[in-house]
């Protein structure tokens, strides 16, 4: 018995002596704080896709790009960009891109670098191919613009301009002067 009472007391010195021991070689521990950031950082993707859909829960567009980036109050800017957008009638567009923006909160995107997109314009029947430097389609409003030469392709016709309007909610077409080539939609 006693020696059960001198094994428990040798137990009992040793888990005090390790506690006493422990806390005297132990270093004080710092604590570190860490606030939150109200900086905004933005973000980038590789192969993204960026969807934007309306009340109908239908997408109004879609952004596919192999590099996307996001800087704070400044857009979103592409690289090698595919965009397909529904105007108001419901006809589906489609374009690329060398390069991109999409304007915050706007859903105006502006394409550059040999820009091509494909749909029926206003006053026609028949797919059209645009071919500019640059364009910009105000996703919300339905209009496609362009202040910079552009080729407009139908089957059988092609049209070349100095500047391109295209105001698809209205079935609207005007294409700045100099226009060469016959197209009667």
């Amino acid at each position: 018995m006693i020696f059960r009472i001198l094994a428990a007391l040798l137990v009992l010195a040793l888990i005090a002596g390790s506690f006493w021991l422990g806390g005297e070689q132990r270093e004080p521990t710092s604590t570190t704080t860490v606030e939150s950031s109200s900086v905004d950082l933005g973000y980038s993707a590789r192969n993204a896709v960026l969807v934007e859909t309306g009340t109908d829960g239908l997408p109004v567009y879609t952004l596919n790009a192999e590099i996307v980036r996001q800087h704070p109050s400044d857009g979103v800017a592409f690289e090698q960009v595919q965009m397909t957008f529904r105007d108001a009638a419901g006809q589906t567009w489609k374009g690329r891109a060398d390069q991109g923006e999409l304007a915050t909160d706007t859903g105006k995107v502006d394409l550059r670098g040999n820009v091509h997109v494909d749909g029926v314009l206003p006053g026609s029947s028949q797919m059209a191919d645009l071919s500019t430097e640059t364009l910009s389609i105000d996703t919300h409003e339905d209009i496609i613009t362009t202040p910079d030469p552009v080729v407009v392709n139908e089957p059988g016709r092609q049209l070349k301009a100095k500047g391109l309007l295209a105001a698809l909610k209205e079935n609207h077409l005007v294409l700045e002067s100099n226009v060469r080539g016959t197209f009667t939609p």
